[in-house]
């Protein structure tokens, strides 16, 4: 028989307290749902500016103005995970 009470030393099992909690999976559906939230927000807020464009010739350089600064943004950030890596 075992005569440690809880708590005292030797563990049989330790934990690795540096791995990362397991996910349950009411914790990935809501992870899953805020990061749907958020892409949602971001294109709907790209959607508005777009309606708010006053001629299709206004909507489509609009259109190419969030492409090419969403392509610079995508490309410092991917540098700048590439220096830091």
């Amino acid at each position: 028989m075992n005569e440690r009470s809880p708590g005292q030393w030797p563990v049989d099992k330790p934990v690795n307290l540096d791995a990362p909690e397991p996910q349950s999976g009411d914790q990935l559906y809501v992870q899953r749902a805020a990061e749907r939230a958020l892409h949602e927000m971001v294109l709907d807020s790209i959607r508005h500016d777009l309606e708010q464009q006053p001629s299709p010739l206004t909507v489509l350089t609009a259109a190419r103005n969030w492409c090419s600064r969403i392509t610079a943004a995508a490309e410092e950030i991917a540098r700048t995970k590439r220096s830091t890596a």
